[in-house]
């Protein structure tokens, strides 16, 4: 049974020489053995990637007693980072690489109010209970930017994307904040978003290069999506809950 998007990155590397060919090859490998649950292969990461964006949450955010989740926290700077501009908060990363999270915990060295999960979503979190979640370039596969790829399935579904932020919105509480940047669906597309409000915008130097899917896992051509920050409203509660 062929496979429809190695058939299009395929084709794509006949035409488009060595740096797609390499792209395919990769994407390929990642095919025949995904992690379930996960989006985003690769666990590179930098401390304070995103300074302007944790300095907007950090100005909404002035209360002390603060619950904040990093999702897809690779091996803990996102989380130490958060740190920094939440000294008081509780902080927990959960990532889907059990590795990733032995090593979050190794750095984290029993730290106060700083605790970590291997999970591929949110299922396991309480309702309500978080003022902020970070996703910062987690829901996205870099390959299919590179690979020209005119479809993201069957490696990447709008439908899992769907389930996985509308978690995040039940274990949002009224008024917290979620943070989306880099990934290959636009928030605006789910039903959940209707629940949310823009509080902040990307401008297009501080976007990856990503391709945009649509809510049919069809490439968006030249789509860019600016919106990054996304406020829960008050009156949310009983039906993200």
């Amino acid at each position: 049974m062929k496979n429809p998007i190695l058939e299009q990155v395929l084709q794509s590397a006949r035409r488009g020489g060595s740096s797609i060919l390499l792209a395919t090859a990769a994407l390929q490998r990642r095919l025949r053995n995904p992690l379930p649950g996960r989006f985003q292969p690769f666990s590179h990461t930098l401390p304070n990637r995103y300074p302007w964006l944790f300095e907007f949450a950090a100005r909404e955010l002035s209360a002390e007693d603060l619950n904040v989740l990093s999702f897809g926290c690779s091996r803990g700077d996102e989380v130490f980072t958060l740190r920094r501009y939440f000294p008081h908060a509780a902080l927990r990363g959960i990532d889907v690489d059990a590795h990733n999270i032995a090593t979050c915990r190794a750095r984290a060295g029993g730290a106060a109010r700083m605790s970590f999960r291997t999970a591929a979503t949110t299922h396991g979190e309480p309702s309500n209970a978080f003022d902020a979640i970070f996703c910062l370039a987690v829901l996205c596969l870099g390959d299919l930017t590179t690979s020209d790829a005119k479809r993201c399935d069957p490696y990447l579904h709008f439908a899992d994307f769907e389930s996985v932020v509308s978690d995040f919105a039940r274990c949002l509480k009224p008024g917290g904040l979620l943070f989306i940047h880099t990934s290959n669906f636009r928030f605006g597309d789910t039903a959940v978003a209707r629940d949310f409000e823009v509080v902040l915008e990307a401008s297009p130097e501080q976007l990856a290069p990503d391709v945009v899917y649509d809510r049919s896992n069809r490439l968006l051509l030249g789509e860019r999506y600016l919106p990054v920050g996304f406020r829960k409203h008050h009156h949310a509660a009983s039906s993200s809950s």
